[in-house]
């Protein structure tokens, strides 16, 4: 099982597909084995055999991925998550921890905000960087934030990326003060975050984050207007979490 998930995540890593030799020679595997492995994942429906011999992830890695998806977010919050994009244009996401890391579990995206093709279902990675990731950080204490960032490390996205711990943690108890967390160009250039912990009155929601992502300019035009719209849908959304069903916990 180790070497098939190791075949399916060389074979996704590659943009144009692999050979059988090639899946081989990534994966440290044997020729035999690596044919034997690649057969039975190309009859399961997990990868699929191009006319030119190299292969690509198939359309079961895709159901699982809805599975996934539909298994980690709350009830009823996509259709909330859609109206907020449908009424103000703007593409929205939740996060949550998942596996002790900042991961983005619903996406909606608005044709006012610029397409974002890193931020999708599953995304866990600058949790420094991004609004969302700030939001989240916030929820930790001190020395959990301390080795979470030391985990993960801080790499700088762009030029305005805070890269200094020190700095990240007066940049978030500044914001703790308003509710809500902004970041300007720190993760993709001209581009602008804000993100804010939805209050369910359960733990298990607690660590829930709404966020909104636009233009730069746009957000300087329309920061007040944005702000009040962000916590108006982030009410909705814990009013519909706190009516529904508690979805499974997940690992912290």
């Amino acid at each position: 099982m180790s070497r098939a998930l190791r075949i399916l995540e060389t074979v996704g890593r590659s943009q144009r597909g692999l050979t059988v030799k090639q899946i081989a020679r990534r994966c440290e595997l044997g020729l035999s084995t690596a044919y034997h492995l690649v057969r039975t994942l190309t009859f399961e429906g997990y990868l699929i055999r191009c006319t030119d011999g190299t292969y690509l992830p198939g359309l079961e890695v895709a159901d699982r991925f809805r599975e996934f998806s539909a298994a980690i977010r709350p009830p009823d919050t996509i259709a909330g998550l859609r109206r907020a994009a449908g009424t103000t244009g703007y593409s929205h996401y939740l996060a949550r921890f998942i596996n002790g890391k900042v991961a983005i579990t619903g996406v909606a995206e608005g044709p006012r905000s610029p397409h974002l093709e890193d931020l999708v279902v599953g995304f866990d990675d600058a949790a420094h960087a991004t609004a969302i990731g700030k939001a989240l950080l916030s929820t930790l204490d001190v020395s959990r934030r301390k080795r979470y960032l030391q985990a993960v490390g801080m790499r700088p996205y762009t030029r305005s990326t805070i890269v200094d711990r020190e700095q990240l943690e007066y940049d978030l108890a500044g914001y703790k003060r308003r509710g809500v967390y902004v970041e300007r160009g720190q993760y993709h250039e001209n581009v602008a975050c804000a993100a804010t912990v939805i209050s369910t009155g359960n733990d298990q929601g607690a660590n829930m984050v709404l966020a909104c992502s636009m233009s730069l300019d746009d957000f300087t035009r329309n920061e007040p207007t944005v702000l009040t719209q962000l916590s108006g849908v982030a009410r909705s959304i814990a009013a519909a979490v706190s009516n529904n069903p508690t979805p499974p916990a997940l690992p912290l």
